[in-house]
């Protein structure tokens, strides 16, 4: 078990969207010091090569917000379901976003089009080597 992962075990098992924790209460949770880099903002960011503890959080589906070096507390928002598994039994599938297939059944292709074939004539004579304006 990695020094941060009791952190996402903390976070999964909160069903509110927001989590309002302190410094303090974080390294409760990792029953340990945050590092000394904590005290920057970018520490905190949401990328994922960031650092080893914001894998933590992405994973179990949240994002930093809101994040107060001064008074040493922050806001972690769940923004997706997470990808290493829950029992939440939503119909969103797991890892991707809800908008993901919204747009299925709205257009149809007929049987015979060559998706692969330009859509220009001039594309098409650039693409065989054919000169311009012949077809």
């Amino acid at each position: 078990m990695g020094k941060y992962e009791a952190l996402g075990n903390f976070l999964s098992k909160h069903k509110t969207a927001n989590v309002r924790m302190s410094f303090a209460e974080i390294e409760r949770v990792i029953g340990a010091k945050l590092p000394s880099s904590q005290r920057y903002p970018a520490w905190w960011s949401n990328n994922p090569s960031n650092n080893p503890m914001t894998k933590v959080w992405l994973d179990a589906g949240f994002q930093t917000e809101q994040v107060d070096i001064a008074g040493r507390k922050l806001v972690f928002r769940k923004v997706a379901v997470p990808l290493s598994g829950s029992d939440d039994q939503s119909d969103a599938p797991r890892g991707k976003h809800p908008l993901f297939g919204c747009m299925r059944g709205t257009m149809t292709i007929e049987a015979d089009t060559d998706l692969a074939a330009p859509a220009d004539s001039e594309w098409a004579a650039i693409a065989f080597g054919q000169p311009r304006g012949q077809d």
